[in-house]
């Protein structure tokens, strides 16, 4: 399927690897101009010279630590006018009330939740005056399944459900789309390495970590491209009605409880 995303430019945030790096993959792909962001220069380069490998496309980077005051306002400036924005930065620790103290819960949030908050406000107001744009959060399914032992987590996430849902009720009248796409388990580095550990730990062997993966939907997490699929989807003309809304990535995970 032709998306119409040739000549369109985007911003991908936590870009260097993982999700983020699918989707900036993805997007050049479809032939947009594509700028990606993290806290990680060296992965970044690495991260845009692989991608122009593959595509040709000239993708430039930056490397930012969003959780900062000033920091999105100014990757947006430098950003430039955009199409799209995907806001995927940001990972928060497990734990549940007692572990997870203020300050690792601040910092937290201050990267995922305000991140993305500041980031859209910023993007949002260059959009504006076009009447035209999409912004997509990268969103996590513990925001739909609340784990009280991932309880920073799960309140982050279903505060930026609410976030995407509210904003994306009212952008229209802006000409703006904005939606959310919700992962479930997704084969990241971070994900894998947590699932060795605990392979280690219950089955002696690190190496049988795909043992684990039998209890997920299809005996397995999903791949950072089926999310990428969707979010180049979402972000594209053929999904021109979509707003307010976020999709649930996650083999049917939420739809159990």
């Amino acid at each position: 399927m032709d998306l119409n995303l040739k000549g369109k430019r985007a911003l991908v945030t936590g870009a260097s690897k993982g999700i983020g790096r699918a989707c900036a993959q993805v997007l050049a792909e479809e032939g947009c101009a594509v700028t990606i962001a993290s806290r990680d220069a060296a992965a970044l380069a690495a991260a845009a010279a692989e991608i122009k490998a593959q595509t040709g496309v000239d993708v430039q980077w930056k490397a930012t630590d969003l959780s900062q005051r000033g920091a999105p306002e100014a990757l947006a400036a430098e950003a430039g006018e955009l199409d799209i924005l995907v806001n995927n930065a940001g990972a928060i620790p497990g734990g549940d009330l007692q572990t997870v103290d203020e300050d690792t819960w601040r910092r937290a949030w201050d990267l995922k939740v305000f991140g993305y908050i500041n980031l859209t406000r910023a993007v949002y107001a260059q959009m504006k005056p076009k009447r035209s744009g999409v912004i997509v959060n990268v969103l996590g399914a513990a925001g739909e399944k609340l784990n009280a032992a991932y309880i920073a987590g799960s309140t982050a996430n279903a505060g930026l459900m609410a976030f995407t849902r509210t904003l994306g009720g009212a952008s229209p009248a802006d000409g703006i789309r904005v939606l959310g796409v919700s992962p479930g388990p997704v084969a990241t580095d971070r994900l894998l390495s947590l699932y060795k550990q605990m392979a280690a730990t219950k089955l002696g062997d690190a190496n049988r970590y795909e043992e684990l993966f039998r209890g997920m939907a299809f005996g397995r997490p999903a791949t950072p491209e089926e999310i990428a699929w969707t979010v180049a989807f979402a972000a594209s003309e053929r999904s021109s009605y979509t707003s307010g809304v976020y999709i649930s990535i996650d083999g049917g995970m939420a739809a159990q409880s």
